[in-house]
C-alpha cells in the first residue's frame, strides 16, 4: 500500500511538473475570426454566404450558438480570450490611448488619424505602455508552459512582442515605438500564407503545441480574390456587402486549410480546435464600414459569436443554446490540460455542462476606442451589460461618454431586450418590466461597479 501511494504521488508531481508524456497532453488550436457577424456561417443559418469548412467544423464540434465576448473591440476582446480576464481586470479595455487635442485637431480623416498618431509623442508613450498592461497577468501560454507546451502566435496582437504573454514563438514582434500596432509582421497569416503555422508544429519536436490563428480575416480591408467576390456579387446589389461576403468564405477557405493539414499529419485526433470570432460585424450597405449596432457596440451585433469546440473521442458533439462567455475559453482549455486556472480568472469550464447550466449570468463592458485615461478602465466605459437566466439582456449607459452608439431614434437610456425571443434587439422592455431592471442593475453593479 505504501508503495502504491508513493507512486500516486510521483505520478501527481510529475504531472504538475509538465514531465508526463506529450501524448497525454492536447495539443491547441485556438481560431480567432476578426470582424465577422454571428449570423455569417452556414451552419448559423445565413441564406447567402457560405462557409462549408466552419460547418464541417460545427458538426464535429460542441457548438454554442449563444458565445459572447465581454467588449465589441478587437483589442479588449483579444486581451480577455488570452487570459480569461476582463478589461475592467486588466486594464486593456481600448483599442488605442488617448490622442492630444494638438494631434486631434491636425486628424483629419483615416490618413490624418495615423499621421496624428505618429507626430503624438505622449500616444506612442501610452500606446506602449498599454501593450505591456497583460505582462503581470496570467494567460495561455504563460500557463501552458508549465507542462511545457511550446506555443505561437499569429495574426492580431496588440501586446508588442509576442513573448508578453509567454508565447515562445510568435509573428508579432514590433513594440509600438518601432511601428507595431495590432500585429504588424503576424497579419500575413491567412491572408498570404499558413507556413509560419506549419513550420512552427514540425519543428515542435514532439513537444504538445499551442497555436494562436487570428488572421486579419474577413476584417478590413475587404480586397477578396475576384473568384469569391465574382460569386457574391450576384446575390446582393451591394458591393460592399458583397466584398464583406467573400471575405468570409475566404477566412472559411484557410480554417479548412489548417484542418486538413491537422488531418493529413494525423494531429486531429489529439488536438483541441477552439473556435470563436473577436466582435461582431454587420457590413454596411452604403459604405465600406460597418452598421451602428456591431463593432464597438453594445448589442448582439458587436459582441455575440459561435464557440466550438472540437475534441475528437472526448467532446461529444451537440448544439447547445446557454449563453457563454470568450472569457470561459482560457479556464477550459486550462482544464482540458489539467491545469487549475488562475483565481482571478471568472470564467468558467465550458465541458462541465453541469455548470454551463446552472450559471445564472454572463457579463461584459464596452469602451471607447481610444482610452480616456488608460490606467482607470471606468473612465471609457460606453455600455455595461449583462445576460441573465438565458434571455434578459440589460445594458446600461455611461452618461460621460454621450456619444456612443445606440438603436436610432431612442435616447440615452437603460435597455432591456429579451434576446431568446428579439435576438435582433428591437423591442426595449426596460420602461415595461422596472423591477426586473433593478435586478438587473444590481446584479451588474455587483460584477463591476464602474467607478473611477
Amino acid at each position: 500500500m505504501k508503495r502504491c501511494f508513493l507512486f500516486l504521488c510521483m505520478a501527481v508531481a510529475l504531472f504538475a511538473a509538465g514531465n508526463i508524456s506529450a501524448a497525454d497532453k492536447p495539443n491547441i488550436v485556438l481560431i480567432i475570426s476578426d470582424d465577422q457577424g454571428w449570423t455569417d456561417y452556414g451552419f448559423m443559418g445565413h441564406p447567402q454566404v457560405q462557409t462549408p469548412r466552419l460547418d464541417k467544423l460545427a458538426s464535429q464540434s460542441l457548438v454554442f450558438r449563444r458565445g459572447y465576448v465581454p467588449s465589441s473591440l478587437c483589442c479588449p476582446s483579444l486581451a480577455s480570450i488570452v487570459t480569461g480576464l476582463y478589461g475592467w481586470q486588466t486594464k486593456v479595455a481600448c483599442n488605442d490611448p488617448p490622442l492630444s487635442k494638438v494631434a486631434a485637431k491636425a486628424a483629419k480623416g483615416a490618413k490624418g488619424k495615423a499621421a496624428g498618431k505618429k507626430a503624438d509623442p505622449a500616444f506612442i508613450k501610452q500606446a506602449e505602455e498599454m501593450s505591456h498592461f497583460l505582462d503581470v497577468q496570467p494567460a495561455l501560454p504563460r500557463e501552458l508552459a508549465k507542462l511545457g507546451y511550446l506555443s505561437l502566435q499569429t495574426g492580431k496582437w496588440w501586446q508588442g512582442h509576442f513573448s508578453s504573454v509567454g508565447f515562445t514563438h510568435g509573428m508579432s514582434a514590433k513594440e509600438r515605438s518601432k511601428g507595431g500596432r495590432h500585429g504588424d509582421d503576424g497579419l500575413k497569416i491567412g491572408r498570404e500564407t499558413m507556413q509560419p503555422i506549419y513550420d512552427f508544429i514540425e519543428q515542435a519536436g514532439g513537444k504538445p503545441w499551442f497555436v494562436w490563428y487570428a488572421p486579419m480575416l474577413p476584417h478590413q480591408p475587404h480586397n477578396p480574390p475576384q473568384r469569391l467576390l465574382d460569386k457574391y456579387t450576384s446575390k446582393t446589389p451591394s458591393l460592399h456587402v458583397a466584398k464583406y461576403w467573400a471575405m468570409v468564405e475566404w477566412f472559411d477557405e484557410t480554417c479548412g486549410e489548417l484542418m486538413d493539414y491537422l488531418d493529413n499529419k494525423k494531429l486531429a485526433d489529439n488536438t483541441i480546435v477552439l473556435y470563436v470570432a473577436d466582435n461582431g460585424w454587420i457590413q454596411s450597405p452604403d459604405k465600406p464600414g460597418p452598421r451602428f449596432d456591431s463593432k464597438l457596440s453594445q448589442y448582439d451585433g458587436g459582441l455575440r459569436t459561435p464557440i466550438m469546440i472540437r475534441w475528437p473521442g472526448r467532446v461529444t458533439p451537440r448544439m447547445v443554446d446557454t449563453p457563454v462567455s470568450s472569457t470561459d475559453i482560457a479556464p477550459t482549455l486550462l482544464r482540458a490540460c489539467g491545469l487549475k486556472p488562475a483565481a482571478e480568472m471568472q470564467g468558467i469550464n465550458l465541458l462541465d455542462e453541469q455548470t454551463v447550466k446552472e450559471r445564472k449570468a454572463i457579463f461584459g463592458a464596452c469602451y471607447t476606442h481610444n482610452a480616456v485615461d488608460i490606467r482607470v478602465p471606468a473612465t471609457s466605459v460606453t455600455y455595461r451589460w449583462c445576460i441573465a437566466d438565458g434571455r434578459w439582456k440589460l445594458i446600461i449607459p455611461n452618461p460621460a461618454n454621450i456619444n456612443a452608439p445606440k438603436k436610432p431614434g431612442r435616447e440615452m437610456g437603460v435597455e432591456l431586450y429579451d434576446v431568446a425571443a428579439d435576438p435582433h434587439e428591437e423591442k426595449n422592455l426596460a420602461a415595461a418590466q422596472p423591477g426586473r431592471v433593478a435586478e438587473l442593475t444590481k446584479l451588474i453593479d455587483g460584477w463591476w461597479a464602474a467607478k473611477p
